[in-house]
């Protein structure tokens, strides 16, 4: 389970995050154009135990080269993920730049479609609909983007970057969207005069609030966050970071939080998958991945975290060589390059994700569970 205390990456933060303000007027529904009301306690109740279902999910961009540009290979940036996520629950997606976690994120919302796979979402397959019904299941799914400079039209007022999503599902009158614009900016801390403002008239951390109020305009069930504070300086992102905590305790909100720095992710998650040349090479619950890694790659990570103390010593894991080419990936298992312990049956054939132990999956030849 996650710590309920708020998320501190240095001391003096604790005065400056979401948690020490008042808390804000409650957060009421509007109504749609049918006197529907769009708030959460209207929906229908999922009845399939996950939220969130992605079964084998691909993603391939095709290299053209020549003067008549044929197809001369695929770079492969998700390739056969699956996984499963809760109401309520957070996995934290890590890995190096270029292993496919934004891609991943932005192709279980339809942002980029997909090659092969299926992805469930509340019992609807989400890759068999178009058009309206897809529009439709877009309202409970979101994303926060990870520049909060370039994701905000500077040529609109936050008032109307914030009200958006509620004028395209054609919720509320125009005064039911300003007043509940009005409840959005307060509750992600900002001011309701705030909604006369352009993008250009704040910080960095004022704009990922933002983007965070339009996330949650239409009340969404699962949100995208695609490295959320990695744009932001260390000052910032515990507000950050706790922010969404309280959103997410509020209005049991799903996260699939993508990030590099392992610290947050350690902080937030409930699940945390480690993917590696676009698979999916380790995933278990947090208190596993942190305290039992049995993948090389996800020990060579958590090896490089900073520990706050000068006087402890780390044994850090180098990981030698580079990052194979995805035009031209390595035989065998897409790591065994920059293993320590690969074999020549690792370079032979490629492992698949097996639960080595309940609830901890592992793609690796040579994993082997801790002896107790």
């Amino acid at each position: 389970m996650k710590t309920n205390e708020p998320f501190e990456e240095n001391s003096h933060l604790s005065s400056h995050s979401s948690r020490g303000r008042p808390g804000p007027r409650q957060m009421t529904p509007v109504r749609d154009d049918r006197g529907l009301r769009s708030g959460r306690q209207e929906r229908a109740v999922h009845q399939n135990g996950h939220l969130l279902s992605v079964h084998n999910l691909k993603k391939y961009f095709p290299v053209r080269r020549g003067v008549f540009s044929r197809i001369k290979g695929h770079i492969k940036a998700v390739d056969d993920v699956s996984f499963t996520l809760d109401k309520g629950k957070t996995l934290g997606l890590v890995g190096e730049s270029g292993c496919g976690k934004t891609t991943l994120g932005r192709t279980i919302l339809r942002l980029l479609e997909p090659t092969a796979g299926r992805v469930v979402f509340k019992d609807l397959d989400l890759f068999g609909i178009k058009g309206k019904r897809l529009r439709q299941a877009r309202k409970f799914m979101q994303i926060i983007f990870q520049d909060p400079f370039g994701s905000l039209n500077p040529r609109m007022t936050v008032g109307g970057i914030v009200g958006e999503p509620l004028a395209v599902h054609k919720i509320g009158t125009p005064r039911e969207r300003r007043e509940k614009v009005a409840e959005l900016l307060e509750r992600v801390g900002l001011e309701a005069a705030h909604s006369r403002r352009y993008p250009h008239e704040f910080s960095g951390g004022q704009r990922q609030r933002i983007g965070i109020a339009r996330a949650i305009a239409l009340n969404p069930d699962f949100i995208v966050c695609d490295e959320p504070v990695s744009a932001l300086d260390v000052s910032i992102r515990a507000q950050i970071i706790n922010l969404l905590e309280d959103l997410q305790a509020e209005f049991q909100m799903a996260y699939l939080f993508i990030a590099h720095d392992l610290s947050v992710v350690e902080h937030i998650s409930d699940e945390v998958a480690v993917m590696y040349f676009g698979k999916i090479v380790e995933m278990a619950s947090r208190e596993e991945i942190y305290r039992n890694p049995l993948h090389p790659y996800t020990k060579a990570l958590l090896s490089a975290i900073p520990v706050p103390d000068p006087k402890a010593r780390s044994e850090r894991i180098p990981l030698p060589g580079d990052v194979p080419s995805a035009l031209e990936p390595p035989p065998g298992c897409l790591f065994s390059p920059r293993c320590s312990i690969a074999e020549d049956s690792c370079r032979r054939s490629e492992p698949e994700l097996e639960e080595i132990q309940p609830g901890h999956f592992v793609r690796c030849f040579k994993a082997a569970p801790k002896e107790k």
